[in-house]
């Protein structure tokens, strides 16, 4: 059995991309906000904590990778879902590309004779490697470069907070002094807008849920809120109080080297420099990490091929972090690691998925209010955390229009091919009709096409699905079929009762089952009566007997009194 992830372990994976933030973020905060950056950094913080009882909520009732895929997956529309893991994939891009490549750039200001360009690509080709041995493994990495990271800004904080009393705080007092271009609440809001780009990493953690100990994941958003909302906000006050914001805006891409060398000297500046370069490549990590659970879990559910899904000897899907890596150097190819291209697609992506998740928790509430989970977010913080996230949202694109645009130019060719997959009998379908319509009668190509084409759509339609039920009325099953015909490419439903010893199946069920199979003629529903308790090692007896995937069985939400987790029962999706 794969190595599960301790708290330090998973932080470690997801902290180095949340805490690689204020390496960027305090000083485009000072851009918009001026002498309030800091303030604009706590509001941040605060919406930051609303989302750690929204993931909180969600992931504790569906404990499975995907974050807000799987958020969305198990609570509407597949192809709902899929625009959420199209957008996250995305986000991950966008995160591993310009994450590595500033790295790079970090490590070319203190070593000028490495070729930027190729170093990056052999960075996340490094970090493919790393993935690809295993996750225990990687995790040990990111350990390391997290541990220095958090030495490192505490050793700089505590150098500036020495040299700030040291010398008087008259820099800090000019900068209050100094005159905010419009009014003290555009200033907020525009460095709030920039500032939650600080952020991003906090979804990272939702999915590789499946890979944490049991009760890690609510202590990784705790990790994640505490670094941000000390670290963030501090370092922009500081930065404040030994240099003028004219002198902070013309370094902005190496504000903490340039704190460094201020408070410290030189060997300070040094010291931030390779810190940077490694905790931006603990972020290139993150992503790989991140991205490996997401599309095996789309892979499972056939949003993506399936051919994905195949493991290498330490349990790793090598073929998911090899894709990864092709499409993250195809874009570096494409943009030569133009940096602005990259922010539009990452902030855009980010922010949306965040508004996704939050969209999640509220159908999860609607839809599945029976559903056990260990805390929840109230109605209320919820709406306070999704309209600050729009906020944030449409306070990026006034800033950078440009953004937009970009951001769809690599938006659409994602959604293709996930939509192309999630649609690929209706596609298959119309192939056969144009077949049948423009095909010469004796032509031997078309014959071949029509046939491996037919083939294809019967290894994709002919797919065994199964429903647990054992007292649900024709209502409720009702439901499952609209589910299923409307996200499911099948012809054939089990639906199984599953009968403890002297239990009796519904008197209404037999009868429900049989009107519902003439009222779907297009699928086939078999009736099963299976003696056993109904649990995790039931479903894999079935999965194994039948040749059906455990994640193409669906159960309704289970109740308080239910036994066991959703997690326990591996796979298996909650559909009403």
């Amino acid at each position: 059995m794969p190595k599960k992830l301790n708290q330090l372990e998973a932080t470690a994976i997801c902290g180095n991309d949340i805490s690689s933030s204020c390496l960027y973020v305090s000083a485009l905060a000072i851009f918009y906000a001026g002498q309030y950056a800091w303030i604009s950094l706590l509001m941040v913080a605060g919406v930051l904590f609303l989302f750690r009882k929204i993931y909180g909520e969600v992931v504790g009732a569906l404990p499975l990778n995907g974050g807000a895929y799987n958020a969305l997956l198990n609570t509407t529309k597949k192809s709902t879902a899929s625009v959420a893991a199209a957008l996250t994939v995305l986000s991950y891009m966008a995160t591993a590309v310009l994450s590595a490549s500033e790295a790079v750039k970090y490590a070319y200001s203190i070593w000028d004779v490495i070729p930027v360009f190729p170093v990056t690509i052999g960075l996340l080709l490094l970090f493919m490697g790393l993935v690809i041995l295993g996750i225990g493994e990687s995790s040990k990495v990111a350990v390391f470069i997290f541990l220095f990271h958090l030495f490192s800004l505490t050793l700089l904080c505590g150098f500036c907070l020495y040299f700030l009393f040291s010398n008087g705080f008259d820099t800090l007092i000019a900068n209050f002094k100094m005159p905010v271009g419009g009014s003290i609440t555009m200033a907020l809001f525009f460095g709030f807008s920039a500032a939650m780009l600080g952020i991003s990493g906090f979804e990272s953690s939702a999915n590789y849920v499946e890979e944490q100990q049991p009760g890690v994941f609510p202590k990784t958003l705790r990790n994640m809120w505490i670094v941000v909302s000390i670290f963030n906000p501090l370092i922009a006050f500081l930065a404040l109080g030994l240099l003028p914001q004219e002198v902070v805006n013309n370094n902005q891409d190496a504000l903490l080297s340039f704190l460094g060398e201020t408070s410290g000297g030189h060997w300070l500046s040094f010291l931030v420099g390779i810190d940077a370069a490694l905790v931006l490549s603990g972020a290139v990590l993150t992503s790989y990490v991140g991205v490996g659970g997401l599309m095996e879990r789309m892979a499972l559910d056939r949003v993506l091929p399936s051919f994905l899904l195949i493991r290498n000897k330490n349990k790793s899907p090598y073929l998911i972090f090899i894709l990864f890596f092709a499409l993250c150097t195809s874009i570096l190819l494409v943009t030569h690691g133009d940096l602005p291209s990259l922010a539009g697609v990452y902030t855009i992506a980010f922010l949306s998925v965040m508004v996704l998740f939050g969209v999640g928790n509220l159908l999860l509430k609607i839809n599945r209010k029976h559903l056990p989970r260990p805390e929840r977010a109230s109605y209320l913080s919820v709406f306070i955390a999704i309209a600050s996230v729009i906020a944030a949202l449409l306070g990026n694109i006034f800033l950078n229009p440009e953004f937009l645009a970009t951001f769809f130019e690599y938006l659409v060719p994602t959604l293709f091919v996930v939509f192309f997959m999630l649609y690929h009998h209706y596609i298959l379908k119309a192939a056969l009709l144009f077949i049948d319509y423009i095909a010469p009668a004796n032509s031997k190509f078309f014959k071949n096409w029509k046939r491996i084409t037919k083939n294809r759509l019967q290894e994709l339609t002919g797919k065994q699905f199964v429903f647990f039920t054992n007292n649900d009325n024709v209502e409720t099953i009702n439901k499952v079929m609209l589910y299923i015909k409307n996200n499911e490419p099948t012809k054939r439903l089990k639906i199984v009762a599953v009968l403890d010893e002297g239990m009796l199946v519904a008197n209404n069920l037999k009868k429900d089952v049989e009107v519902l199979d003439r009222a779907y003629p297009d699928i086939k529903i078999q009736f099963v009566e299976e003696s056993g308790v109904f649990g995790p090692e039931k479903i894999n007896e079935l999965s194994k007997r039948w040749h059906i995937p455990v994640n193409f069985m669906f159960i309704g939400a289970p109740g308080e009194q239910f036994p066991y987790r959703v997690q326990q029962l591996g796979e298996v999706r909650v559909i009403i």
